[in-house]
């Protein structure tokens, strides 16, 4: 299968693009500068400079790439630390996940791909009620908080648009595994936002697990060619990557944000380094996907 990967040299691109070349598949991976274009070269992908928000380019790139799949993760989240602007701070990424998902689809639709994979994200988003873990099944919060609207409704509409046009949309959760993960330089800096008392509850997911879930769907049986037609209601599948359940049908564990006492007051610089560590080590808390890995694939089929 000829895969082509919008955004294949970020936090997901560059694990997803050897995991397809292990799996045997061709990959064609986009990137938005001839540096990042070189790094592709360099793990085995064909590679093109591409702009996800320049409709015609991405028309000509899919009409001369023709591949089967297309996988949407172009974000613009490299060194993101300022999350109390969360909707300034994602202004470019909520373009890509509207306008250039619109663009990607259109293309797509015209190449005749048959398989169309999306970026998404469950934290955030749903309604505050009930209990803290949260299935897709569960209502999304239709009241976000100001400052998150635009970004919240950038997700939705991927949320809709995609699996209304026969894809699937990913809901991953919070991304760790990045040596340069910009959360921890967040909680250095003391930029971190602490919501309430700080006892919410943040579903995380490594990198390499997003992968290997983003390889499934793009694996996973789907129609022969994208459709036109776009739904409110989803039928058709989205995984919510982010709270996946592991083979004795439990819920893989949240971890908590860290308490806002920990960030303040006397000791606040050291306590802060202490919470820093604590998500450097973040492998120690690591839900993997590994044991839920099969009964996703089967969910797929």
């Amino acid at each position: 299968m000829k895969v082509f990967v919008v955004g294949a040299s970020g936090a997901i691109g560059s694990r997803l693009v050897p995991q397809l070349i292990e799996r045997g598949h061709e990959v064609i991976g986009s990137a938005r500068s001839p540096d990042k274009v070189q790094r592709l070269r360099r793990l085995g992908a064909e590679s093109v400079v591409l702009d996800a928000l320049d409709a015609r380019a991405v028309r000509e790139a899919l009409a001369a790439a023709q591949p089967d799949a297309v996988v949407h993760q172009a974000t613009a989240l490299t060194g993101i630390s300022d999350l109390k602007h969360f909707d300034r701070t994602f202004a470019q990424t909520n373009r890509l996940r509207t306008e250039g998902t619109d663009n990607l689809l259109a293309a797509a639709r015209e190449a005749g791909v048959g398989k169309f994979v999306a970026q998404s994200n469950a934290n955030h988003r749903y309604a505050r009620e009930g209990g803290p873990v949260k299935s897709e099944g569960d209502p999304l919060d239709p009241r976000p908080v100001a400052a998150m609207r635009a970004s919240v409704a950038a997700m939705n509409y991927v949320d809709e648009a995609v699996p209304g046009a026969g894809g699937i949309a990913l809901r991953y959760g919070i991304f760790y595994g990045d040596p340069d993960d910009g959360l921890v330089q967040a909680v250095r800096a003391r930029k971190f936002p602490v919501v309430g008392d700080g006892a919410g509850v943040w579903s995380f997911i490594h990198l390499d697990d997003a992968a290997a879930a983003t390889v499934l769907a793009a694996r996973a049986r789907r129609p022969r060619r994208l459709q036109h037609r776009r739904r409110r209601a989803l039928t058709h599948p989205r995984v919510a990557a982010g709270a996946c359940e592991d083979r004795r049908g439990q819920v893989a564990p949240a971890f908590p944000a860290p308490g806002r006492p920990a960030l303040r007051g006397r000791g606040a610089g050291r306590d802060g380094h202490r919470v820093a560590r604590r998500v450097e080590r973040q492998g120690q808390a690591r839900a993997r996907l590994d044991p839920a890995l099969p009964e996703l694939a089967a969910r797929l089929r």
